[in-house]
């Protein structure tokens, strides 16, 4: 798929994915996101960033507490543009060797989205089927990175799984998904 470039072309798909998935957002109407979207530019350009990385992205509810649109990556599959990362700036750094091409939190701050976290990644879990041949990174607590591990999820066996994994690892099936606030 060629990459798009303008924000016509990205309504369009991303209302054409929010009609094709109507159980991702029951309450919410299309019309109000568009509006907010079109006085957003900055969040329209993450939104693009995340469709042309593979993500998919689609409206998946509202921030209880600001009340904000929240958009997740809803690819089948961990977004391919965004695979083959390690989990952050510290781990690349730590590879002396076979360095992977960027690491998962510099990626999303760069795109100006988030990493999901867990009790998110479970959230995206109830509205389809997702990384069941792909993993995602997911945000990690500070703890846990301290001793050099990072936390990712996938869909096996019809179950949800969280792991760990040492934070400099990389692998061709592991991505990150993101999550934007709008």
């Amino acid at each position: 798929m060629a990459a798009i470039n303008n924000y016509d072309e990205l309504f369009q798909i991303l209302k054409e994915r929010f009609g094709s998935n109507l159980n991702r957002h029951q309450d919410l109407k299309w019309e109000d996101i568009q509006d907010k979207l079109s006085k957003n530019p900055k969040k329209c350009e993450s939104l693009l960033q995340m469709e042309n990385s593979g993500g998919e992205p689609d409206a998946v509810g509202v921030d209880p507490k600001s009340g904000e649109y929240l958009f997740y990556d809803c690819a089948a599959e961990s977004p391919k543009g965004r695979r083959s990362f390690c989990y952050d700036k510290a781990a690349l750094d730590k590879r002396k060797e076979n360095k992977p091409k960027n690491n998962a939190v510099d990626g999303a701050e760069s795109m100006g989205i988030e990493i999901l976290n867990e009790e998110e990644y479970r959230e995206l879990q109830k509205l389809g089927t997702f990384d069941t041949k792909t993993s995602s990174w997911l945000k990690t607590p500070e703890k846990i990175r301290k001793l050099g591990g990072a936390l990712f999820g996938d869909f096996r066996y019809d179950t949800i799984f969280i792991y760990h994994n040492g934070a400099e690892s990389y692998y061709a099936a592991r991505g990150f998904r993101g999550v934007l606030r709008v």
